[in-house]
């Protein structure tokens, strides 16, 4: 069975950098966050981690991994959330104590996703993916966003509904702040390959596929394994999001994922919206999507609210999952499994 932490009032948020830290010139986007999350009833906790970021990382891989640990053990810290994703947060996974990983929330995305998936795979505790630190120093957030706190929130056994955005940002307005950080601008519609509306169930699994593509063949992405241990082999329910890969990048990984098991007993997969899938000749995202619903058979929903493109609805690794899209719009309601 999966193990579901619980968000708590006035709950204490540990910021820490296992993948990438802040710069000096941007230390007022953390400390205004923090501010945020202090006015909302939270207090904050940041890591040494979190203030310094050289050669593509917040510090070595052991100062990483000891911070992380040391939160996760730290009764005075329900929850964890680095200030945003990187590049090279894989560095630390054989430094973590998985052994010894205590039942509290971790939230994120982008890099952080390696982190979560192994958490979950290899100890069947849930983890969040959704929001980073830095973009919840709004006046307040918009209503997709701020769903991470009542996802966090929901009681084993109890379930938490959730609904595609009604707009997404298109490009990010650095020199325009927006009291809720994002320009929701664009109306959100979600897509499917087969043009009809779809409904789906299973166990949620996912993230940055840039980034956990790397977990296969590792310890750290024992699908099978977790299966057999945690889910007693119910269907999955995966979503995806794509960073940085063209379309042919992004196929050679989906094949990969495939040919390595991680698509057995797959009930359909989801595809957020991406700031990349760049075609490749005349090779298009919508194609890669296509080819991977004639193999696999199943429904293929896309850019639905994850990832790169925000806002984001909070998806949490382990908990089971109904989907229904209908008419380009989105529902999700996530059972927390006693």
């Amino acid at each position: 069975m999966i193990t579901y932490p619980i968000l708590k009032n006035n709950a204490t948020i540990g910021v820490t950098a296992p993948s990438s830290g802040v710069e000096e010139e941007l230390h007022e986007l953390v400390k205004s966050s923090s501010s945020r999350l202090k006015e909302r009833g939270f207090h904050v906790i940041c890591g040494e981690t979190v203030w310094t970021q050289d050669k593509a990382k917040s510090a070595e891989a052991a100062k990483r991994a000891q911070e992380f640990n040391e939160m996760m053990k730290n009764q005075e810290i329900d929850l964890i959330i680095p200030p945003w994703g990187g590049e090279l947060l894989i560095e630390i996974l054989e430094e973590i104590d998985f052994d010894k990983l205590k039942n509290k929330w971790v939230l994120g995305y982008s890099d952080t996703s390696v982190l979560l998936l192994a958490i979950t795979l290899k100890t069947g505790i849930a983890t969040a993916n959704g929001t980073n630190l830095i973009d919840l120093r709004g006046e307040y957030s918009d209503e997709t966003t701020a769903m991470w706190q009542s996802v966090l929130s929901t009681k084993a056994g109890d379930s938490i509904n959730q609904h595609s955005s009604e707009k997404y940002q298109k490009k990010w307005q650095h020199d325009n702040p927006s009291p809720c950080v994002f320009h929701l601008t664009e109306p959100t519609y979600w897509k499917t390959v087969s043009g009809k509306n779809v409904k789906a169930e299973g166990c949620l699994l996912g993230g940055c596929i840039d980034v956990i593509r790397h977990l296969i063949g590792t310890p750290y992405g024992d699908l099978k394994s977790f299966r057999e241990k945690y889910i007693n082999d119910e269907p999955i329910m995966w979503y995806l999001e794509n960073c940085e890969l063209k379309t042919t990048d992004l196929r050679r990984t989906l094949v990969q994922m495939k040919l390595a098991g991680w698509f057995e007993n797959t009930s359909c997969i989801l595809f957020g919206r991406s700031p990349a899938n760049e075609p490749v000749e005349n090779y298009t995202i919508v194609d890669v999507y296509q080819d991977l619903s004639n193999e696999l058979q199943i429904p293929i929903i896309y850019d639905v609210d994850c990832g790169h493109v925000p806002p984001q609805i909070t998806f949490v690794n382990g908990a089971y999952g109904e989907l229904e899209v209908e008419d380009g719009k989105g529902k999700v309601v996530q059972h927390f499994k006693a």
